[in-house]
């Protein structure tokens, strides 16, 4: 209403310039006149009000037909595609008139006689108050009163239609039979009409205001209203979704209260109710301060009654809580500096947050499988010179044992590599001692691993283990013969530790040991290093077919490397953080070698120190290539490529001090990619070594032995495990709308004057796009398939893992959703998830089904579409929330 009154009074000033200079008739197709007010003959003994109508600003205006005066010259006349724009002000009509005489401005569109439609309507814009339309415009110069018909105007996420609107000489606005709604059409299909009202700067109070539905008056309605304006976002009611849970029977879910705070703060109160007597209460800020930061905090807590009523769990109800936080920095707001938090903590045991709480009401099937979750604040800090430091704090919940793992701070502090031997400024080709680069890195940690029931005892700290570690990698890189690539080097590790371990061993007669473990504060160090030298190069094959045949070459790219590294023994006792275990001063063997232990078992940095190592590293990496005939190219010369395999990698490594099995096993990956729309991604771990029978128990079982595979004529190693995994989607057009829809979400981003609801509706697009159902994909069927083989020698086990989804719009209108999944082991669907969707444009009605399982329900929505969602065809996904067991 804002822009509506401002709009009203710039109309008036800029058509009064229109007669102030000379003007005549004329009758080609497009014209434009600027005219500069003539200043001479201004009054300064006036004063310049609101209502003022001198100008000092050039007026430009023009019209595809014609621009007219009349004989007297007192009526300008615009017609076809009439545009007057005076600074960030535009009008845009069909006919413009103004009358001198009788200081009214009158602006309309006109009546097509071939179509009947009526075009051309006045469209107005000042600056950044965005666009209003109407039917027509009368304004009188002198009263400053004026009426407008018709209007239709958006106004933070609304929009105002129909009616008439009058504008005073204090400046209310009158307003009578004004259409309010979230629909973005001239001619909504919902909306509060307000019979009469006043508009001032700061309220609007109303008659008579009741809800219209496809133009059908309903019972639902005020005998009179009061709105405060405060230009910020407005609190309302979040209407809740009915529905019926097969064990805690009907609900009303996810009803509750939105608070719009200001324009940096919001809230949502939401709540689930059950007819069992359960509940759910959760909290949902947002906050964002523009170029800076933004975030959410999200707090929930549930109470639910589960089994009969009389049952001990029906009168214990499960209680769970849900605690997150998001938070991230914009990238420009501090440059080098970033700041962000994702924290997640749920409540954990057999009936934990996901299980019992279906995901927060989301069904998500992996996400009620979770059986983990992890948390991090961090700081991070980049220096020009190229150093770095962060600062973290984290932890990670298992929530079937409900142990958890805190580290309070980490800290890192990383040097990048720098040459110390090349000068600044270096001209020409750099000296090998020249190539030499040096880095450094630090690590830090506090760290607490405990379970949740004991970390607030009053002995938790004491678990505290605190220490650092410190790397110094020296490299150096050259080429040999053109073709070879060399690389030579070390690294130096050591590691800070301030509690270490105390272990005492008892020996038993069947020479079976235990012991008992004592932590120690004080500061201990231990250091190790390792040299290693690598080499690597690239070997090209080809082969070319008929250049008229569909295939016309094949190749193939090899990468072999070639390494070899050493470190000393750091587990002898005084060498490293190893002591010898002994009983009664006497060493304690096991299989005739003396046993030893590391101090630093189970403390912040445990470092890596080994055994002798002396070993040379193996690989090959291969790409396959086929270049075929592009069917697509119509002059017949075209040709692509297809990647048949992508990085097959093969790598292993020989150690020659290992007492025994010096070959390690032989592991392998790749992805192979069939067509443009299927790849397969594989792996597997060859064992070279042979299987002998052994007797353990009474029972014959085989075993490794130090024997490899051809020592015992086997022609090619075993295979231990081998696994591959594909998804593929049967309508290849729907990644490619998916795409499109959210190229034309950036494209709306972009646009100037988007409100901070329209922003809030597209962020919460991007967090989760898969929320979405996209009506402008007619069908699509997609699926996924995981496979996973393992054999010890002794068993074999296998699993497979079938997804599939989909959905297939009946009418462009009506649109029915599907996933599930197949369990192999107990040959049957997994839970199944129904949905039907209608498109009702500026509404949204789901019909949401879960008919079998473990969280059998069903839930019915039907609400008021986000505005942003509208043109896109998107509708919002309904989450399920059941806790069947």
């Amino acid at each position: 209403m804002k822009l509506l009154k401002s709009s009203i009074l710039l109309i008036s000033v800029i058509l009064l310039t229109l007669v102030v200079g000379k003007a005549n008739a004329f009758s080609h197709f497009s014209l434009q006149q600027i005219i500069q007010q003539d200043t001479t003959k201004k009054d300064t003994t006036k004063k310049t009000g609101k209502n003022n109508s001198s100008i000092d600003q050039k007026v430009e205006y023009k019209a595809e037909d014609s621009v007219k005066m009349s004989a007297d010259k007192s009526i300008v006349y615009l017609y076809g595609n009439a545009r007057v724009v005076y600074g960030d002000f535009e009008l845009d009509a069909a006919y413009i008139k103004y009358d001198k005489k009788q200081n009214s401005i009158f602006a309309r569109g006109i009546k097509d006689p071939k179509t009947g439609r009526y075009t051309g309507k006045p469209i107005f814009k000042s600056g950044a108050d965005g666009t209003a339309i109407a039917d027509s415009i009368f304004y009188n110069s002198e009263t400053t009163r004026a009426k407008v018909y018709g209007v239709f105007s958006e106004q933070e996420g609304g929009f105002f239609s129909g009616g008439q609107s009058k504008k005073q000489i204090d400046d209310e606005l009158h307003i009578k039979n004004v259409m309010y709604s979230t629909c973005n059409l001239p001619h909504p299909h919902f909306g509060l009409m307000i019979s009469k009202g006043v508009v001032t700067e700061k309220q609007i109070i109303t008659g008579p205001v009741y809800m219209i539905i496809e133009d059908i008056p309903t019972f639902l309605g005020l005998p009179f209203a009061f709105f405060p304006k405060p230009n910020k976002r407005t609190s309302g009611v979040i209407l809740p979704t009915p529905g019926e849970d097969a064990t805690r029977g009907f609900f009303l879910q996810n009803g509750g209260y939105y608070l719009g705070l200001n324009d940096y703060w919001d809230a949502k109160l939401m709540g689930s109710i059950y007819t069992n007597g359960s509940y759910e209460t959760s909290v949902l800020s947002n906050y964002t301060k523009r170029y800076k930061y933004n975030g959410n905090i999200n707090l929930a807590y549930s109470s639910f009654k589960d089994g009969l009523e009389g049952t001990e769990a029906f009168a214990n109800p499960t209680k769970n809580f849900s605690i997150n936080w998001s938070h991230s920095q914009n990238a420009n707001a501090n440059p080098g500096t970033t700041f962000s938090a994702s924290v997640r903590l749920v409540s954990t045991g057999k009936r934990g947050y996901y299980k019992n709480t279906a995901a927060g009401t989301t069904y998500d099937i992996n996400t009620i499988a979770t059986n983990s979750t992890s948390s991090s604040i961090s700081y991070a800090k980049a220096y020009s010179n190229g150093m770095n430091f962060s600062l973290a704090a984290s932890s990670d919940q298992t929530l079937s044992t409900r142990a958890i793992s805190l580290r309070l701070p980490e800290m890192t502090f990383n040097v990048p590599t720098f040459n110390p031997f090349s000068p600044k400024n270096a001209v020409g080709e750099q000296k090998w001692y020249q190539k030499l680069t040096v880095g450094y890195s630090l690590q830090g940690t506090n760290r607490i691993d405990t379970f949740d029931s004991l970390l607030f005892q009053n002995d938790g700290l004491k678990r505290l283990r605190s220490g650092f570690s410190h790397s110094i990698p020296v490299n150096m890189s050259f080429t040999a013969l053109k073709y070879l690539n060399f690389s030579l080097g070390g690294t130096y590790n050591e590691v800070w530790n301030f509690q270490s371990v105390n272990r005492r061993y008892t020996q038993f007669a069947d020479n079976t040991y235990t012991f008992r473990e004592d932590t120690l504060s004080g500061f201990k160090r231990a250091g190790s290093y390792s040299l290693s030298t690598s080499m690597s190069t690239k070997i090209y094959g080809r082969r070319d077919f008929n250049p008229a045949g569909k295939i016309q070459a094949l190749r193939h790219v090899m990468t072999p490397n070639v390494s070899f590294s050493y470190s000393p023994d750091f587990t002898k006792a005084g060498a490293g953080p190893f002591e010898p275990a002994t009983y009664k001063g006497n060493p304690i063997l096991v299989n005739g070698v003396p046993l030893k232990y590391s101090i630093f078992d189970g403390m912040a940095q445990p470092g890596s120190f080994g055994g002798p190592n002396a070993s040379i590293g193996f690989g090959l990496d291969n790409t396959v290539e086929l270049k075929v005939r592009n069917k697509n190219d119509t002059t017949g010369t075209g040709s692509k490529k297809i990647p048949i395999i992508q990085g097959l990698s093969f790598s292993g490594s020989y150690n020659f001090l290992a007492p025994s099995y010096k070959l390690s096993t032989i592991g392998f990956s790749g992805r192979s990619q069939f067509t443009d729309k299927l790849g397969i991604n594989y792996n597997g771990t060859l064992d070279p070594y042979a299987l002998k029978d052994t007797t353990v128990n009474g029972q014959t079982i085989k075993i490794r032995e130090d024997r490899l595979f051809f020592q015992k004529n086997k022609f090619l190693p075993r295979l231990t495990n081998f696994g591959f995994s594909f998804d593929y989607s049967l309508n290849p057009e729907a990644l490619k709308r998916k795409n499109e829809a959210n190229d034309k979400l950036g494209e709306a981003a972009n646009k100037k004057g988007m409100t901070d609801i329209q922003s809030e509706q597209l962020a919460a697009i991007s967090r989760d796009p898969n929320a979405f159902v996209d009506f402008n994909i007619p069908w699509n069927f997609s699926f996924s398939y995981s496979f996973q083989y393992s054999n010890d020698g002794n068993n074999n086990t296998i699993s497979n893992t079938l997804n599939f989804n989909g959905d297939v719009n009946l009418t462009p209108k009506w649109k029915v959703t599907f996933n599930s999944g197949y369990d192999f082991k107990n040959n049957g669907l997994t839970p199944m998830n129904l949905a039907i969707y209608r498109d009702l444009h500026c509404w949204d009605m789901s019909v949401n089904w879960v008919p079998y399982g473990a969280y059998k329900s069903y839930s019915v929505t039907i609400k008021v579409k986000a505005s942003i969602l509208q043109d896109l065809k998107l509708s919002k996904r309904q989450g399920f929330y059941s806790t069947y067991q």
